[in-house]
């Protein structure tokens, strides 16, 4: 069973339901619902998330939405350790991207899921998007 860490991109377009991603992302949740495959997220996803949810509906709709989504993958803590090295790295620009690597990576996660895959360059991970992702994987 694949092991596959989901960018806040990736969960946006399931819980926002944005037309354009919405399918796909979609498809690989169901997938985890299945158990085919099994999803992480990082605990900042959930943060984010909450944050971006709460400005769309209002804030317990955004908890309602999280506490039915939490069930499909799994939280993943992040700490000191995962900051610093996000801090240190020269291979990523944006901060919050860096955090998630080193969450994947630390939590020995093989795959990372997004829709941004410029981002992970440097990345020792294979990088997907979910379309990839979901006509590659066989399931």
């Amino acid at each position: 069973m694949d092991k596959l860490f989901i960018d806040t991109n990736i969960v946006l377009d399931l819980l926002s339901k944005r037309p354009e991603f919405y399918r796909e992302a979609q498809e690989l949740f169901t997938l985890a619902e299945r158990q085919k495959i099994k999803l992480f997220v990082s605990s900042l996803t959930i943060a984010n998330t909450y944050y971006l949810l709460s400005r769309q509906y209002n804030s317990g709709d955004a908890k309602i939405i999280l506490t039915k989504f939490e069930i499909l993958a799994d939280i993943l803590p992040f700490d000191g350790k995962v900051v610093r090295l996000a801090l240190l790295s020269e291979d990523f620009k944006d901060f919050e991207d860096a955090i998630q690597y080193y969450i994947a990576l630390e939590n020995n996660i093989p795959i990372i899921i997004t829709r941004n895959k410029k981002d992970f360059k440097n990345s020792l991970l294979p990088i997907f998007t979910a379309r990839e992702y979901l006509n590659n994987s066989g399931l």
